[in-house]
């Protein structure tokens, strides 16, 4: 007898066999005929498999019609055709061990529609819900098929540091990391002697691991990092998390035109890895969550990405008569509304974003001709706006450390990184994808705290 998944017994072709199966229960009504029906779950599929509980089994009076869910159980039986509307097989049990027992009246999943908000309370439940199942699967789906894309693609994996002293963004929000007491910080010259301190500097939790990642990107071609990445901004918005997973390759001899072609290619292959490898997942938040969620990547898969310059898109929307909550005027950031008409009215399909003012972008990216805008770029996509961000990166060392010092930033503070410039400068680019970005767009939930097993925002680290 062998123990199989819920997913492989719910197949035709499992029909004949004698199987084991473990997981929890979902439902249990009992016939006047002297049998039960449990509905179990394991995780592996969005459905259930009818178990066929027989009176006659050894426990059925002590345990098995006492079962309720939440309960865990091993179930040994016969899989066979099922005569049943919307399922192809049932399993008919022979033994049923129960493993451990949910009592009815406290178990919190009893009712089938809580809310999102309630769930995130009872954050070490929520995964048994369909909803929490389903975003699970999906988001391994995409997991798999980052890494599968950038293998096949012929890039290294590189696991950048977590602790660092270099701010990537430049926005200061960054979690300290440190070892000195608290309640009496040592102070040289009426500051915090940081020499003192684990790292013998000011720490924090790492923004992003692009920096690291040139620095192999410059040595070995083609790389990108798959990691959690901080933000300490007191934001308590759907879109906003602390703790979130990115996804950043570099790649050296790249420019801007080949970093916006392999972006488009990594978006095309995870929403057509997700559509063929989790059609059951998929058609649930099309039923439940966002009607178009189908229909939407089907036909990102499809189209080609416009290419349009930051000026460009401000003249359309300045043109376009429409009343932005937000006035657009060159020089600014595009807000979600501006990106979304872009790509939702416009030209109905993603658009890929170039050549921002250098006023509202990193020290890193590369300065362009007209000394006025960088070798920017955002891929924009449907109901989201921005789900992309990248730049060609600035290899001219004299004008990276200008546009250093241009944003107060110390480019001795940065000495490795403006190394790269120095020994064996090439052109380069990279981008970044938030995991829980793209995996919200994929599944249509509101709220990106339901995309992350365990959310951390503002005020809240309980699970």
């Amino acid at each position: 007898m062998q123990t199989i998944r819920v997913a492989e017994a719910r197949k035709e072709s499992a029909v004949g066999r004698e199987v084991r199966l473990q997981g929890w229960v979902r439902t249990r009504r009992d016939s006047k005929g002297g049998f039960s029906f449990l509905e179990l779950n394991d995780g592996s599929s969005l459905a259930n498999i009818q178990v066929i509980a027989d009176g006659s089994l050894a426990n059925y009076e002590s345990e098995v019609k006492h079962l309720a869910a939440g309960c865990s159980v091993t179930v040994e039986g016969l899989v066979k055709a099922s005569p049943a509307k919307g399922q192809a097989t049932e399993v008919q049990a022979t033994r049923i061990i129960v493993h451990g027992g949910a009592d009815a009246e406290t178990y919190p999943l009893q009712k089938k529609n809580h809310s999102f908000e309630f769930l995130r309370t009872i954050g070490h439940l929520r995964p048994r819900t369909n909803t929490f199942g389903a975003v699970a699967r999906v988001r391994n789906c995409v997991s798999r098929s980052i890494h599968s894309f950038f293998q096949e693609e012929g890039f290294l994996y590189i696991h950048a540091p977590i602790i660092t002293a270099s701010d990537c963004e430049g926005a200061g929000e960054m979690f300290k990391v440190t070892t000195l007491d608290l309640a009496n910080v040592p102070k040289a010259a009426g500051a915090i002697d940081f020499a003192q301190d684990f790292f013998d500097r000011p720490a924090f939790l790492t923004v992003s691991g692009q920096l690291q990642a040139e620095i192999f990107a410059c040595s070995l071609g083609k790389v990108y990092t798959f990691g959690p990445t901080f933000r300490a901004e007191n934001s308590n918005t759907s879109r906003h998390l602390a703790e979130f997973w990115m996804i950043e390759p570099e790649m050296a001899f790249f420019e801007l035109t080949d970093n916006m072609a392999l972006a488009e290619r990594f978006l095309k292959r995870i929403f057509a890895d997700v559509l063929a490898q989790c059609p059951e997942d998929m058609q649930f938040f099309r039923e439940r969550i966002e009607p178009t969620a189908i229909e939407t990547l089907e036909r990102i898969v499809t189209s080609e990405f416009v290419r349009l310059t930051y000026t460009e898109a401000v003249d359309i929307l300045k043109a376009s008569g429409q009343a932005f909550e937000f006035p657009v005027e060159w020089g600014h950031d595009l807000q979600a509304e501006h990106e979304r008409y872009l790509t939702e009215q416009k030209f109905q399909k993603p658009v890929i974003l170039y050549d921002y003012p250098k006023s509202i972008k990193a020290f890193y990216m590369r300065l362009n001709d007209d000394n006025r805008t960088v070798r920017a770029m955002d891929v924009l996509v449907p109901k989201v706006g921005e789900i992309i961000g990248g730049s060609q990166r600035e290899e001219r060392l004299d004008v990276l450390e200008a546009r250093m010092r241009e944003q107060k930033l110390d480019p001795a503070n940065y000495w490795w990184y403006t190394d790269l410039r120095r020994y064996g400068t090439v052109p380069h680019s990279g981008f970044g994808l938030g995991l829980e970005r793209v995996v919200q767009f994929i599944t249509g939930m509101a709220n990106i705290r339901d995309v992350i097993p365990f959310p951390r925002t503002p005020g809240s680290a309980e699970f």
